[in-house]
């Protein structure tokens, strides 16, 4: 088995991606208490314990099954979202990535720019050639993300995850291959 990743911190434009920490609790519960990040990522946080729990099964990476970074304003620090590379099987290659946005950073290419940063980081220092990135067919947000970060997408999964609403969906299922960037640029 290979070792688990180092945590590590990602600059990105305007953005940078960096460990969880205990100090996010308050902006991750205040985050996912908005009804489209309950909707659509079904973190089923209702406490700002349940908070806690959130970010240390994030913050820890030992088990080598996921990197998940918190998203935050280059400038003020501000925690903007959260993006995570999850389900990586060294086996196969592969990986998904998930991702929200706090609604005070929507329509500012938060999550496109998060979602490419992590993919490209990924490519580079993990064994992995392939990334997946899968939303609800109701969710045209996730759509132009996948876009905008260079995913191609091939095809819908019928009823396939039940989201926040307790109600299975049909979701778009995208990828991204490491051929498919330009890691040297």
């Amino acid at each position: 088995m290979t070792a688990a990743p180092e945590p590590v911190e990602i600059r990105w434009g305007t953005i940078v991606l960096r460990p969880w920490t205990a100090r996010d609790v308050d902006e991750v519960f205040a985050a996912v208490t908005d009804p489209d990040i309950s909707l659509w990522n079904g973190s089923a946080i209702r406490t700002p314990d349940e908070a806690v729990d959130w970010i240390a099964r994030r913050a820890d990476w030992s088990d080598g099954d996921h990197v998940s970074l918190a998203v935050v304003d280059a400038m003020s620090g501000e925690l903007v979202g959260s993006v995570s590379l999850h389900k990586i099987d060294r086996e196969q290659g592969d990986a998904e990535i998930g991702y929200w946005t706090a609604p005070a950073a929507r329509d500012r290419g938060v999550a496109s720019s998060a979602v490419s940063a992590l993919c490209r980081w990924a490519f580079l220092q993990l064994p992995i050639d392939r990334i997946e990135l899968c939303h609800a067919v109701e969710n045209p947000a996730s759509a132009r993300v996948a876009e905008r970060a260079g995913f191609i997408q091939e095809g819908r999964l019928r009823q396939s995850y039940r989201y926040g609403d307790g109600r299975k969906h049909d979701e778009l299922l995208w990828s991204l291959l490491r051929e498919d960037l330009p890691i040297g640029s």
